[in-house]
């Protein structure tokens, strides 16, 4: 190679290298207009206590979250409370989220990542719209979640985690143009469902002194024990109570969770059968299922009553024991009577509850008493 060609070459190099940097530099400037440094927060700066109200929207669904009365509701459910830990805990992780990654990409492929906006009428390649407003109304963000992101997991043994279990989210946020955002969060809450932002707590019955079911008189039974951890026995005979039965019946009570809240009061109430449960702390609940679809059942309660104000003494009771449970027993009423009246306050709505839950207390009478033993042969 001469000289001559050394030089064009190298004029070649310079004018590659002049026009890369310029399109590296016109990035640079795209980048940094968009706002999308890598670790930056995804949104502008502001508090949880700043949103009053969230709002999800998808393909299938919308739900309203919002405060009336110093309390977070679901508008869909009748202002039923909200669960405000799984709220805040989501407008938390949307107001930390940082940017992972970002490109711009183009409106025509919005579709392909799960970004289009629900209100536009499509539903293939539709994202869940989130709107956070203040107590005025006044929206102060708005994006579209879209695409999960994932990321391979080798040692991840579970079946459904073969393609990579969830890392990260795809985000639209308005006013950032066609800059689609990577945040590490997969924000699975996040989800235009109603029954998944209700309040969990449920009314619990416990302490059950005597328990019965009213229906038809095939299948109607009651049963009572005298003391809280007694043996349990029909009230009016009528064959040998099944133990196991009796006490699948009783736990059934602590431990009920719902699904859902019906709206319409008259679901099922043709069909409901009256179960009636009092306990040792005076309280009387009644109770009514109805057959749903699925499986499922539709519940309605109510509890009256009031809780003893003083405890009876155990013989031959010592003054320093005695004031040792003068003072259980005066923590344990504040505590039911707090419970009572939360679960007051809960009863004027109906609930979804899963057909397994409910299946201990639907036994017919002749499922409550002990199997009878078959005959033996050759007299033995």
């Amino acid at each position: 190679m001469n000289r001559k060609q050394f030089l064009w070459l190298m004029l070649a190099v310079v004018i590659m290298c002049g026009a890369g940097l310029a399109l590296f530099w016109q990035d640079l400037t795209a980048y940094r207009d968009s706002g999308a440094k890598i670790g930056a927060r995804l949104l502008p700066p502001m508090k949880v206590s700043d949103v009053a109200k969230l709002r999800l929207q998808d393909a299938t669904g919308e739900v309203t979250l919002a405060v009336k009365d110093k309390v977070w509701r679901v508008e869909q459910r009748g202002g039923y409370p909200a669960d405000f830990a799984e709220i805040s805990g989501l407008i938390l992780k949307l107001l930390e989220a940082k940017v992972v990654q970002s490109e711009v990409v183009g409106a025509s492929l919005h579709g392909r990542l799960n970004l289009l906006a629900p209100d536009k009428g499509a539903k293939e390649g539709t994202g869940t719209l989130v709107e956070l407003s203040d107590a005025a109304g006044k929206v102060l963000v708005s994006m579209v979640l879209g695409k999960v992101s994932l990321k391979k997991d080798p040692m991840n043994p579970l079946p459904n985690a073969k393609d990579g279990v969830p890392a990260g989210r795809h985000i639209l946020v308005a006013g950032k143009g066609d800059n689609v955002f990577v945040v590490s969060d997969p924000l699975e809450k996040a989800v235009a469902r109603p029954g998944a932002w209700l309040a969990k707590d449920f009314f619990k019955i416990d302490r059950i002194k005597t328990l019965q079911l009213a229906g038809e008189p095939a299948s109607s039974w009651k049963i009572t024990r005298d003391e809280e951890w007694g043996q349990w026995k029909f009230a009016a005979g009528g064959g040998q109570l099944d133990p196991s039965a009796a006490v699948s019946a009783n736990n059934a009570w602590s431990g009920l969770s719902f699904t859902d809240v019906i709206l319409d009061d008259k679901t099922g109430t043709d069909k409901a059968v009256t179960f009636t449960a009092q306990t040792f702390d005076d309280l009387t609940y009644t109770v009514k299922l109805a057959p749903h679809t699925d499986g499922d059942y539709v519940l309605r309660f109510s509890v009256a009553g009031t809780p003893p104000k003083t405890r009876k003494p155990e013989p031959n009771e010592k003054a320093e024991d005695a004031a040792k449970r003068d003072k259980e027993f005066a923590d344990n009423r504040q505590r039911l009577e707090a419970r009572v009246m939360l679960e007051q306050a809960r009863s004027q709505w109906a609930y979804l509850v899963p057909g397994k839950q409910v299946a201990p207390l639907l036994l017919k009478r002749e499922q409550m008493v002990v199997a009878a033993r078959p005959p033996q042969k050759n007299g033995k």
